[in-house]
């Protein structure tokens, strides 16, 4: 990384706001991630911590701020010097530097591992099916499931799934992922492999804010915890800093319970 690109946030959010009709879930988020750094995001449910990872990708439209992502601005771009919404292809060209792992692992049920790996490069970016299926060979490798090409999701276990859902959404080589609630929806037994795969991303480098439960992989895995209740950003800082010796209220009592 050069000095530059480490002076420059790979996500800019200012001013987030975002209401579902009158229930008005971010009341000002600002946030800054730098180019590999892990922000995990904690928070009590309904603080508005996926809706705000779901803003970053455009899945949902903010009403109002901004957020860029390597200097582009989300869900728009300027045209003769005025801000256009972007329609269909625009935002999925966007999306391109994004990849994003869900609570459910949305695999393609009549397609294998390897298939489901392959369906976005091919589909997407229009790579030939060789240099593809080499690429997600190496991806499931890189996430411990080398042996299970051929399977197909009802033959795999959880942890298995939301694994091969990360090298589906590494396939598309993104330059930020973000992971929502990833371990969620698994049986305890299984989240630590998602959670092992989750710590070698990390220590390669890869840009990442997390939304988790799961204290032992903000403490051990995180550049910087962010702690939001109640649409806002109560509090942020070194792991060390925000779980060891947390300043507000919410977050005290919030992390009391994991003690």
């Amino acid at each position: 990384m050069t000095a530059a690109a480490a002076t420059t946030p790979l996500v800019r959010a200012r001013d987030i706001h975002k209401s579902f009709d009158h229930l008005e879930v971010l009341k000002g988020i600002d946030l800054d991630v730098m180019p590999g750094e892990v922000v995990v995001i904690l928070g009590p449910s309904g603080s508005g911590k996926s809706t705000f990872l779901r803003c970053i990708n455009h899945l949902e439209a903010i009403n109002r701020g901004f957020i860029e992502v390597d200097g582009e601005q989300i869900g728009y771009r300027m045209r003769n010097g005025r801000l256009q919404k972007l329609t269909g292809n625009g935002i999925a060209r966007q999306r391109r530097k994004i990849g994003m792992v869900f609570q459910q692992f949305n695999l393609y049920p009549h397609m294998t591992a390897l298939e489901n790996v392959i369906e976005a490069p091919i589909g997407v970016h229009g790579m030939n099916r060789r240099d593809a299926t080499t690429g997600a060979l190496d991806l499931l490798d890189r996430v411990g499931l080398s042996d299970k090409a051929a399977s197909y999701p009802r033959q795999l276990s959880g942890g298995q799934q939301q694994r091969v859902a990360i090298a589906r959404a590494l396939a598309i080589k993104p330059k930020l992922m973000l992971f929502d609630e990833p371990t969620s929806a698994l049986d305890p037994e299984l989240v630590g492999e998602v959670l092992t795969t989750m710590r070698d991303l990390a220590r390669q480098g890869l840009t990442m804010i997390v939304v988790t439960h799961e204290i032992g992989f903000a403490r051990e895995a995180a550049d910087r915890v962010v702690f939001m209740d109640g649409g806002k950003i109560v509090e942020m800082g070194r792991p060390e800093e925000v779980m060891d010796n947390p300043r507000h209220p919410r977050t005290q009592a919030f992390l009391s319970r994991f003690l």
